[in-house]
């Protein structure tokens, strides 16, 4: 009569104990006991973990008991194990269907283009740039990105470089000077010991680089349209011999010869640049881009490079015939990235979505740090330096000098992070600049597909977003995942996998008989 039969998919020990503290009982749904199939092809990240839950056996007799009742709310780590359609309405469920639109890395990566038509929010200012590589469209778009990308990260580097100008040419700016207006990571990366510097490139490749960005400048500010036509475009055969030559300087130490005229242009066009592209401080100088399958999960299948030919290679390797057109995505790698005792970490950042009509959506006030095993370094692109995901960092031993202070299970919490960072002297960062930025891409990424997911009264959805910083400790969002691990993988995640799981509770049930009772670490952040 009070409707208090539950139905749970997987081990879920914490969300079976705190339903039947709450007198609920659990109907054991069809393969209870078996194991369960794998996981479709999709966005799914859970691993299940085993646990004796009912040693005494007496769960298992009052579940016996309502075998043949329905069960009234329902957890699942398997999107596809309920039909959402088929579930009366007083059934609570904690999956939306068509998820994927922003679930996957291909989904997000095609819609959140659209959010400028529902928020005022730059998806730029917060999403690295991304392309499927398998509509061609987007692919010739990846290809030419790469090349301006390539054009700038030259002129940053001839100014970084601007020292090395040989002796009987025009008199460099001082190292200084061009720090203070592109500035260098703050973790050293050397050049491997094998590179060595060579001749000077020619004078023209500076000159190529700085008509190639000033064109494009002009086209961002529509002067190709209403101006002179603009310069001819390289041939094929002319990028690619540029490409080469940027390879040189950014792989090989190659010298620039660049005149005292030539650093005012690129100093003032990077200027002009910066106005109008949000992510120019976050790609580097190296240009750096990141493979990835567009509907896997858990860092399995993601390769970085950072050659074009390199990328379409892999990308060609990746695709089997039989694939769907646009299932790999290539994104731009944040190269500026906050650096936690010389080693990259993510955030992992919980959120709930309550109803998609309206749009309601709850923002966890804890997450976690996932650090990699190994040092980050540019010059190095393996998975142990790059990727955070546990199930890759877990295959990779740790560093040898690792910084005594980094953890050995590779995880902090956010409150240890802003200990960090108000001994580097970022107080104030974690909650005037991360914290406030994951929120807008948190609903930015959500407006923009909120006319896709299958919306239906009395479903719930707990997601995990994980995100990056720059240097300036702007969040990059990276990917949203449907059902987020809650098998504990280090001290921090035991704590606080059960506490999002305790208080997602309280918002879905125990709101819905009293709304002004306690939720926890959840907080509305966006309710329409």
């Amino acid at each position: 009569q009070e409707k208090k039969i539950f139905s749970v998919q997987g081990p879920y020990p914490v969300i079976r104990s705190l339903l039947r503290a709450r007198g609920w009982v659990e109907r054991k749904l069809p393969g209870a006991g078996r194991a369960w199939p794998p996981c479709p092809p999709g966005e799914e990240e859970e691993e299940e973990e085993q646990w004796d839950e009912d040693p005494d056996g007496i769960h298992e007799l009052m579940s016996c008991l309502v075998r043949d009742q329905v069960p009234y709310f329902i957890w699942t780590n398997r999107r596809g194990a309920v039909n959402c359609q088929l579930l009366r309405q007083d059934q609570v469920v904690n999956h939306y269907s068509r998820v994927g639109a922003f679930t996957t890395k291909e989904g997000l990566c095609l819609n959140l283009r659209n959010l400028p038509w529902f928020d005022q929010a730059d998806p730029d200012t917060f999403f690295p740039r991304c392309y499927r590589l398998g509509a061609v469209d987007e692919r010739q778009a990846f290809i030419e990105d790469f090349r301006l990308t390539a054009a700038r990260s030259l002129l940053k580097m001839a100014l970084e470089r601007a020292e090395d100008v040989p002796v009987g040419t025009e008199q460099p700016l001082k190292c200084s000077e061009v720090a203070q207006k592109v500035p260098r990571s703050h973790v050293p990366d050397p050049m491997p010991s094998t590179a060595g510097p060579g001749p000077p490139l020619p004078p023209e490749l500076v000159e190529e680089a700085l008509q190639v960005c000033e064109q494009h400048l002009g086209s961002l500010g529509h002067q190709d349209i209403d101006g002179d036509p603009p310069s001819p475009h390289m041939t094929a055969t002319g990028w690619d011999r540029f490409l080469r030559d940027c390879y040189r300087v950014a792989h090989e130490g190659a010298r620039l010869a660049l005149s005292r005229a030539q650093q005012e242009r690129c100093r003032a066009l990077l200027q002009h640049l910066a106005r109008r592209l949000p992510q120019l401080g976050m790609e580097g100088d190296r240009n750096v881009w990141i493979l990835k399958p567009g509907a896997k999960s858990r860092g399995r299948g993601i390769v970085c490079a950072a050659q074009l030919e390199e990328v379409l290679r892999l990308a060609r390797g990746c695709m089997a015939p039989s694939a769907r057109a646009g299932e790999w995505v290539v994104q731009k790698y944040v190269e500026r990235l906050l650096l936690i005792f010389g080693t990259k970490f993510d955030v992992r950042q919980w959120f709930l979505v309550t109803d998609w009509n309206p749009l309601t959506i709850w923002f966890y006030r804890e997450s976690y740090l996932r650090f990699c095993s190994q040092p980050f370094s540019l010059h190095r692109l393996d998975p142990a330096r790059h990727l955070c995901n546990v199930s890759i960092q877990k295959q990779c031993g740790p560093a040898r000098g690792r910084h005594p202070r980094l953890p050995p299970d590779q995880a902090w919490s956010c409150r240890q992070l802003q200990a960090y960072l108000a001994q580097v002297g970022r107080a104030d960062a974690w909650h005037t600049v991360m914290v406030p930025g994951m929120k807008v891409a948190v609903v930015g990424a959500l407006r923009s597909v909120q006319d896709l997911v299958g919306s239906r009264k009395g479903s719930f959805e707990l997601y995990g977003a994980d995100f990056v910083f720059g240097e300036d400790c702007q969040p990059w969002l990276l990917e949203i995942n449907a059902s987020p691990t809650m098998a504990p993988s280090s001290t921090v995640t035991s704590r606080l996998c059960a506490s999002v799981q305790r208080d997602t509770l309280r918002v879905v049930i125990d709101r819905r008989d009293d709304p002004t009772c306690p939720t926890g670490a959840f907080e509305l952040i966006y309710k329409e």
